[in-house]
């Protein structure tokens, strides 16, 4: 499992607490609001290359999250302190490939994963688009100095129960 300094040169969202109303009947963050974090990730990286909540309010486009796959690691609790780091796995004209890590911010640990595919639109025709030269060209900065970062471990997992080769 992996610590937080591992990955300092990926993008480094704002802290978040975990809120009262988040808590389940477990006493711990409910799963949902895992999705939560990772999207509050999301939305400072779509902003950081230019095609965030701004962008899409003056009707440039917008990036739609197409597939999630999330893994639960280890428990968040009450008030605790959360931190996503972001890595650009991959991207085309179209779409982006990415993967977050979520630590517990003073402990440092691994409390949960989220690989992700997203799309850019055309929010006048809902279709698929082109990120603008500008975007394409923040993304591939931004992926070539995420490339000397190794791809993490869970990236293009499946789920399924692994079978025994005993029969």
């Amino acid at each position: 499992m992996s610590s937080e300094g591992e990955n300092q040169n990926l993008i480094i969202c704002p802290e978040e607490i975990v809120k009262d109303e988040w808590i389940d009947y477990n006493g711990h963050l409910n799963m949902a609001f895992y999705n939560v974090l990772f999207d509050k990730g999301v939305d400072f990286f779509y902003d950081r290359i230019g095609v965030g909540e701004e962008y899409t309010r003056i009707g440039m486009g917008s990036v739609f999250t197409l597939e999630v796959h999330l893994q639960y690691l280890q428990e968040l609790n009450l008030h605790d302190r959360v931190r996503v780091h972001l890595q650009l796995l991959d991207f085309d004209e179209k779409r982006l490939h990415f993967f977050e890590h979520m630590y517990h911010a003073e402990k440092g640990y691994l409390a949960a994963t989220s690989e992700q595919m997203a799309i850019h639109v055309d929010m006048k025709t809902r279709k698929s688009a082109s990120f603008s030269t500008d975007a394409l060209e923040k993304i591939g900065d931004l992926h070539e100095n995420h490339r000397s970062v190794p791809l993490p471990e869970a990236a293009g997992s499946s789920v399924g129960l692994k079978k025994s080769l005993k029969s």
